[in-house]
């Protein structure tokens, strides 16, 4: 169905986005939650508050 050029691609591009989403995903969710801010009622989020 596909050529060897296109498996051996596909496969580079599918090892490329698990890399991607592996480092990237806990950064993402640290991002948007500093982003979106505490609730009314909770302490500031600060990097500090994230560490201790």
């Amino acid at each position: 169905m596909f050529s060897e050029d296109t498996k051996e691609r596909l496969s580079l591009v599918i090892d490329i986005g698990k890399t991607l989403f592996h480092y990237g995903f806990i950064p993402t969710v640290l991002y948007l939650g500093f982003k979106k801010g505490a609730d009314q009622g909770m302490p500031e989020i600060t990097l500090t508050s994230l560490l201790w």
